[in-house]
């Protein structure tokens, strides 16, 4: 990257880190049961609710029992299930259809990264009708209180419960962007280990790495607090820990809660501190060929790790010695090393393949202009590259089949 583009990025970053402390984040306040949901409602005075999900979720019965509850309280609701897999900005207009016809004047957001981000996308939709979705993408763009947000996840991974994004693909260009306002961080979340007891192994391993991408890429991020820190190093903690528990035992309450308050605490601190470049080329791959985003998450966090290389040595020691995976008696290079080790040595065991088939040579160029418009300058990263850099990591997990 040349020399005066790194000092607009860093002054970007710097004016940022230094608003920290007085933007108006919040924290989503937890609710226990499908009851208290149910109360809420009641003592929010909502005539009418609509449930945002997707069809697996719904055909599974996952939201009966929150729809049993809603039932028993008299409160009226009305499902829509279409949510896909990196939602569209169709899907979002959809469900906009859905809200207005029906009358709704609040928002339960049911299932995984996907149907959280619709749900935000939805409620910016209602309060900005004059805007369109590509209109909000970027900072600071919807700027008005949502309707009542309540988020129930059924992953341990997005932390989407936490945060101010909503990431979304455009139906036309194919291209994938986040819509980044305060007013899209939930109201209240309800994080119910149940919910994740049936999920296919595959999809409880990436949420997971998902999560731990979250915390790791806020943690060696250069905007940082006290706060963001502590909740990074717990969430790495309790990944570790965890999530291997999870595959090979997928009805472990104990672990499985733990994953979710693994992937709520990641989330806090990503909202903060933001993420960094293994986001923004997932979010390039997700958009351009539909890769998953946890999948794309674990394969390229330790090739990028690798990549910044001595730079984030003393953070990756840190995470290492905080997650009891080395002591504090080895250097810091040891350290990092053998904390990247230990996510490779997850990934392999949870049977993540180490490349992505789904790339393609003649596509590279463009998928890294791409992740370097999303990434520059608004993430902190360690180190910063050009467009140009970016490309080696696309052909690294194009390639790596070692």
């Amino acid at each position: 990257m040349n020399i005066f583009k790194k000092i607009y990025c860093r002054i970007y970053q710097a004016v940022f880190r230094i608003l920290l402390p007085i933007l108006p984040y919040r924290e989503p306040k937890l609710l226990n049961s499908n009851d208290e949901v149910a109360k809420l409602l009641i003592q929010k005075n909502i005539k009418k609710v609509i449930i945002v999900t997707d069809k697996n979720l719904f055909n599974l019965g996952l939201s009966q029992e929150l729809q049993g509850c809603l039932n028993k309280y008299d409160i009226q609701f009305v499902v829509f299930s279409d949510v896909v897999a990196n939602p569209t900005t169709d899907n979002v207009e959809e469900a906009l259809k859905v809200y207005l016809q029906q009358n709704c004047n609040a928002i339960i957001a049911f299932g995984g990264g996907s149907s959280l981000d619709t749900a935000k996308a939805l409620g910016a939709r209602v309060v900005r009708p004059k805007k369109s979705l590509t209109q909000m993408k970027g900072l600071l763009k919807v700027r008005k209180k949502l309707p009542l947000l309540i988020a129930i996840p059924t992953t341990a991974g997005t932390g989407s419960e936490t945060t101010l994004a909503s990431v979304i693909v455009d139906s036309k260009t194919r291209h994938k962007y986040a819509i980044n306002d305060f007013s899209l961080i939930p109201h209240f979340a309800l994080l119910d280990e149940s919910l994740t007891f049936n999920l296919p192994p595959f999809v409880t391993a990436t949420t997971g790495l998902d999560a731990l991408t979250h915390a790791v890429e806020a943690y060696i991020g250069r905007s940082t607090t006290k706060n963001t820190r502590r909740n990074a190093l717990d969430a790495v903690k309790l990944i570790f820990e965890n999530l291997n528990k999870c595959y090979i035992d997928p009805k472990n309450a104990i672990a499985r809660k733990n994953m979710l308050l693994a992937s709520y605490k990641a989330g806090l601190a990503f909202t903060k501190s933001y993420v960094g470049y293994v986001h923004a080329i997932a979010h390039s791959l997700g958009g351009k060929y539909n890769v998953a985003h946890g999948f794309a998450n674990a394969v390229i966090l330790p090739v990028m790790l690798k990549k910044y290389g001595k730079k984030i040595y003393k953070k990756l020691y840190k995470m290492a010695v905080y997650s009891g995976i080395v002591g504090n008696d080895v250097t810091f290079r040891t350290g990092a090393e053998q904390f990247i080790a230990k996510i490779e040595e997850l990934n392999k065991s949870m049977n993540i393949a180490n490349s992505i088939s789904d790339i393609k040579r003649e596509d590279i160029l463009q998928l890294s202009k791409i992740a370097d418009k999303e990434a520059n300058p608004l993430y902190p990263v360690p180190v910063l590259y050009s467009y140009k850099e970016l490309q080696e990591v696309y052909y690294k997990i194009m390639q790596n089949n070692n």
